[in-house]
């Protein structure tokens, strides 16, 4: 134990008591080499399995600066550039409008300054590769002007992942292993939940219930997906490892591993952050925060200090140092009920070994946190469900039963059960309850939360819509058709005659999609819609049918508010020959 920390186990074990901590670890290093590193509490709470140096723990944002430093690597060998747009190296990447497209840079993707919201539910839990997240970024659209504020946003970094494995030809992950973690020695740190739960000592998820102080073990969280922006897995004395290299300016061990130029570059001031803490709380022990990339400088008590914070459900670390007196500690805290240690442990390190006079900023969090959480509880009781009376859904529950689709969300299904409505949105799996008119919400679940859901109809009087708060913002599901079954395609395809003699093709366009063209005009996209009705695409209150006779097609009648037409099927099909190939309903 450093003799300047006094009696710090008994600060911990106070801490473990009072804030019903699961397990913390925690490391210190200064100059060159790692002085502290210890586990309080349990990896494991529920089997009372120790938290050691050897202990994995989900690192999340904290990966951040692993991308950071991968993406430099890249710059210092002439393949990216920090301040040049970014399209000028990788043209495929669009962002949601054209002058995001022309000026977004490097720096401003890394440094939270797009302007962009975070939209983190496009990626949180979606399965979905860095490619396909990279092919979302164009449905962002901004909320302020480029490089004007801090607004995080995860979906950068995990383009600038697939960036970087366009421009080096090696996957995000591997390029970290190779050009970071193996040179620095870093043998212990993998790149998902499912890789940690195959070593000898995972830390285990525990949370305090909501309206109580007892602990129960949710799920993991994004197990199987590796995420430049958040899904490293390292153990303390790796962590410890990757900040003694920070600290030295990209050496370890008496050797350069990491060019110094390129940390530094991570360092350059880039936007100035909130000062959110002192909005919360009325203090802030930090002052003057201004975000790099990767990571941040603020004022601690008069000293600069770098750090980044990283949360994933009840997984909570902090790696941080003072430059110029080079101390840093690691903080890695189990339990969301107690996240804010992370911040708060690094503060009463730091206080103890410079000598300054304490400040007990535990005691503040914790009053604050209790406040907080009592009055959490009081606003959950008090609330009275307050629906428009007497209403009633506009459709039998048997409407609202289908596939919805949103193009960055991906989709979500609404089916019935045991007549009540289910939600299944990726892992989330909730009843729908009727709430009034044609808004179902599901119960408040103590992980997933509360959904409400609102379905909107079409003009044509069928439910084709789902809206659901996300990102704070609407976010609106479109209903995705039945597939036509191949045996209906082949009856209704063919050519049809107008009542004066013009001739139209109903066909399959190259992108497998029913179409209806006239002679010289633009083909029309045919959405199904029930039995043999489809709607148009162009014009949705345009109703078209296919009328059977027996076994057979004859007549195509379409309608709308004010008139209606009849097309007789024609014996012959010559004119499916004679149509123009170049088809714009291709797209």
């Amino acid at each position: 134990m450093l003799r300047e920390l006094g009696d710090f186990d008994g600060f911990m074990e106070t801490l473990i008591s009072d804030w019903n901590v699961p397990g913390i670890g925690v490391s210190i290093a200064r100059d060159d080499e790692v002085v502290f590193s210890k586990g309080y509490g349990y990896r494991d709470h529920a089997s009372k399995l120790p938290y050691t140096g050897a202990t994995w723990f989900p690192i999340a944002s904290n990966t951040k600066l692993f991308t950071a430093v991968a993406a430099g690597l890249l710059v210092d060998r002439g393949l990216l550039g920090f301040d040049r747009p970014i399209r000028e190296f990788v043209p495929s990447l669009r962002f949601y409008d054209k002058a995001l497209d022309e000026a977004v840079t490097l720096r401003d993707m890394l440094s939270h300054r797009t302007g962009v919201p975070r939209h983190d539910m496009i990626w949180y839990e979606a399965r979905l590769s860095q490619a396909e997240l990279f092919e979302r970024i164009r449905f962002m659209k901004p909320t302020a002007p480029l490089r004007s504020k801090f607004i995080y946003n995860n979906m950068m970094y995990e383009a600038v992942g697939h960036i970087i494995e366009l421009l080096s030809g090696k996957r995000w992950d591997h390029f970290v292993r190779d050009e970071i973690l193996t040179p620095l020695g870093m043998t212990d740190t993998e790149f998902t939940v499912a890789d940690m739960l195959t070593r000898p000592e995972p830390a285990v998820p525990f949370l305090e219930k909501r309206d109580s102080d007892e602990l129960w073990q949710p799920p993991y969280m994004d197990t199987d997906e590796s995420s430049p922006a958040g899904s490293i897995v390292a153990t303390m004395d790796d962590m410890s490892r990757w900040l003694l290299m920070l600290m030295n300016n990209g050496r370890v061990a008496g050797k350069q591993v990491i060019p110094g130029r390129i940390l530094k570059a991570t360092l350059a001031p880039g936007v100035a952050l909130p000062d959110a803490m002192n909005e919360v709380l009325g203090f802030t022990p930090e002052l003057n925060g201004i975000y790099g990339m990767g990571r941040q400088t603020a004022s601690y008590r008069g000293h600069l200090l770098a750090s980044h914070g990283g949360d994933l459900r009840a997984f909570h670390s902090q790696v941080s140092y003072l430059p110029n007196e080079k101390i840093g500690v690691n903080v890695f805290v189990i339990g969301d009920h107690c996240a804010i240690l992370r911040n708060a442990v690094g503060y009463e390190i730091y206080d103890r070994l410079l000598g300054l006079p304490p400040t007990d900023w535990t005691q503040r969090l914790f009053d604050f946190t209790r406040r907080a959480r009592s009055s959490l509880q009081e606003a959950r009781q008090r609330v009275v469900p307050n629906p428009v009376p007497n209403t009633c859904p506009s459709h039998d529950l048997a409407g609202y039963v289908g596939r919805y689709e949103h193009p960055a969300y991906g989709p979500l299904t609404i089916s019935l059960e045991n007549d009540q409505l289910q939600l299944a949105f990726r892992k989330i799996s909730l009843p729908l309850n009727h709430f009034h008119y044609d808004r179902f919400d599901t119960p408040d679940d103590e992980v997933d939360g509360a959904w409400s859901v609102l379905f909107q109809t079409s003009s044509l009087g069928d439910i084709d819509r789902v809206v659901i708060w996300l990102d704070q913002a609407d976010a609106v599901f479109k209903r995705v058709p039945d597939a036509v079954p191949q045996s209906v395609i082949d009856k209704i395809t063919g050519t049809y005659v107008t009542a004066i003699g013009i001739k139209a093709v109903v066909r399959l366009n190259r992108g497998q999609k029913l179409t209806l063209r006239f002679p010289n005009g633009p083909a029309e996209v045919l959405v199904p819609f029930k039995d043999l009705q489809f709607r148009s695409y162009l014009s949705p209150d345009t109703t078209f049918e296919f009328v059977m006779d027996g076994d057979r097609v004859k007549a195509l009648r379409h309608w709308d508010a004010i008139a209606e037409f009849v097309l007789t099927r024609s014996e012959d099909d010559d004119t499916i020959d004679t149509m123009e190939e170049d088809d714009p309903a291709d797209e």
